[in-house]
């Protein structure tokens, strides 16, 4: 069971009362309001009653229950940061790399050594929503728990399979002042929000959007990597970057990108290629697809698009539980895809000159 990835492991016992997240709690204005932690399994639970989370906390105030479960959410964030740095050891990259000592910056995180020394490298690219790096997705986390809500069992498997491991951030996109007080002093910052009443955002270069930031990490991390086989898991929202980014990058992500691994994607082969057909092509050959459906694990399931990689069952019907639930059958096929591509060369292999270089970038 997925479970043991979190209560078997003698690291993630020895810290779990040093990485508490009621410690991060303990240090707001809701210690008595959320009154909660994960436990052992790594499901939410209150500290006295033993229950999951409950939403309405105040009687007939919808608006105090969610500013209350915004809070909840920034400190579940806060707290899988601290997992993905110390239980999975993964480093913090700041981007963009040229960025000013005042300029808002954006992250990701990555393996130790992953650019320099790891053969095979997998890119994890969440769903859009409020939720960040390592996440999955929120609701499940609160929901269900960590292992089936954050992507540290991914990290872990792949880590335990000698592979490096990027994990991407693209729904880090702008800096709030209202929130952000460090980018703005205090007096100032007063004066600007009291003059209109809307919340300021600053979009952080490189990072502006989903698509942005996964082309950015591409350009000035991926592509440039030792790493001769890539893989991407790319959930929801996730699988439309990655396919935008597959029409920016043509040559070099066809080169590069070994396999895909979709769970409910979002993308549009159609109208997101523009009928390229080499893209189409590529996409259904070495692209996969789970999706919440009915069926058992790994079945086939029927798509309306012709040009659609093959699609099967994640296993089950419900969108939080996919990534979770096909977690061993996506690895399963990226095995197996990554044990074709060294026995067998790419069709889409163009010899690589200083003008069809420069002529990548300009490529869609």
């Amino acid at each position: 069971m997925m479970m043991t990835d979190f209560t078997r492991e003698h690291m993630w016992l020895q810290i779990q009362h040093e990485l508490s997240l009621r410690k991060l709690i303990e240090g707001s204005e809701y210690q008595e309001e959320l009154k909660y932690d994960f436990n052992i399994k790594g499901e939410l639970r209150h500290l006295d009653t033993n229950e999951s989370f409950v939403f309405n906390y105040y009687k007939n105030a919808h608006e105090q229950n969610h500013k209350r479960y915004q809070v909840l959410g920034h400190l579940i964030t806060q707290y899988v940061y601290e997992l993905l740095e110390r239980v999975c050891m993964l480093q913090k990259v700041y981007i963009p790399t040229d960025a000013t000592e005042d300029e808002p910056r954006s992250f990701f995180f990555m393996s130790k050594n992953a650019l320099t020394s790891s053969s095979s490298l997998i890119v994890l690219l969440q769903d859009h929503g409020v939720f960040c790096a390592g996440q999955w997705g929120q609701r499940t986390i609160v929901s269900e728990g960590l292992r089936h809500g954050t992507q540290i069992p991914f990290i872990k498997m792949a880590l335990q399979s000698h592979r490096g491991v990027i994990v991407l951030n693209p729904n880090d996109n702008f800096v709030d002042l209202k929130t952000e007080k460090e980018r703005l002093g205090s007096s100032t910052r007063e004066e600007a929000l009291t003059s209109t009443q809307s919340v300021w955002w600053i979009p952080k270069r490189g990072s502006s959007s989903p698509e942005e930031h996964t082309i950015y990490v591409w350009d000035h991390f991926i592509s440039k990597s030792t790493a001769k086989n890539v893989a991407f898991i790319a959930h929801g929202y996730g699988g439309l970057a990655f396919v935008d980014l597959l029409v920016q990058r043509k040559w070099e992500v066809m080169n590069k990108v070994y396999s895909v691994a979709f769970i409910d994607s979002m993308h549009n082969t159609q109208h997101q290629t523009r009928s390229d057909p080499q893209i189409q092509e590529w996409i259904q050959k070495y692209c996969r697809e789970w999706v919440s459906n009915s069926k058992p694990l790994d079945k086939a399931v029927g798509s309306l698009v012709k040009m659609n990689c093959p699609t099967v069952s994640a296993g089950t019907e419900r969108y939080g539980l996919a990534p979770s639930c096909c977690l061993h059958a996506i690895f399963k096929y990226l095995k197996s895809t990554l044990k074709t591509k060294t026995t067998t060369s790419f069709r889409y292999s163009p010899v690589a000159t200083r003008s069809s270089t420069s002529k990548k970038r300009d490529n869609k």
